[in-house]
C-alpha cells in the first residue's frame, strides 16, 4: 500500500478518532474486555483528538483522501498507534514508526519506549522493540517496550 505519513491537523481530528475506534473493536477485541475497550474508547472521541494535537506530535497516515492510520510522539514515548482494520499488514504501520523514529532522532532522544498492547507486541517486537516489563490499568495488561536509536 502507498500511504503518505503526514503531521496531524485539527481537520484530522474525526477521522482519527474513527481509525481508532475501528481498530480498538476489531482489533483489540481479541485481546481484551469488551469493558477495556469501552473505557480506552472514552479517551479518544474526536474532541479528545483535537486536545492531543496541542500536547504530542501526532502523525497520521493517509491513503488518497483516507486517514489510515495514526501514530504519536510524546517526548520519548511513542503513544497511539493505531491503523485502519482493513489496511492493517499493508506497512502503513510500519512506515508511521519510521517516521516517529527519525522525529525522535531528530530530538535527539536516544531511547523510544511504547506502552504496547498485547495485540501490537509482535509488530513492536519485528521493528526492534525490546520488552521490559508489564504495566497493568486494571485488567488492561500493557507491556512497557523500548528501542535504542543509534546516533
Amino acid at each position: 500500500m502507498t500511504c503518505s505519513i503526514r503531521l496531524a491537523r485539527d481537520a484530522d481530528a474525526e477521522a482519527i478518532s474513527q481509525v481508532i475506534i475501528q481498530a480498538l473493536r476489531e482489533s483489540n477485541a481479541e485481546d481484551y474486555a469488551s469493558a477495556v475497550i469501552e473505557r480506552v474508547e472514552q479517551s479518544f472521541g474526536p474532541q479528545d483528538v483535537r486536545s492531543l494535537l496541542g500536547i504530542r506530535t501526532m502523525l497520521v497516515a493517509q491513503e488518497g483522501e483516507r486517514v489510515v492510520g495514526t501514530a504519536s510522539l510524546d517526548g520519548e514515548v511513542v503513544r497511539s498507534v493505531f491503523v485502519a482494520p482493513d489496511t492493517q499488514g499493508t506497512g502503513v504501520g510500519r512506515a508511521l514508526l519510521a517516521e516517529v523514529v527519525r522525529l525522535a532522532r531528530e530530538a535527539g532522544i536516544s531511547l523510544l519506549k511504547v506502552p504496547s498492547t498485547v495485540t501490537a507486541e509482535g509488530f513492536y517486537a519485528r521493528l526492534g522493540f525490546e520488552a521490559v516489563r508489564d504495566a497493568w490499568h486494571g485488567e488492561e495488561r500493557t507491556i512497557v517496550m523500548q528501542l535504542r536509536l543509534g546516533s
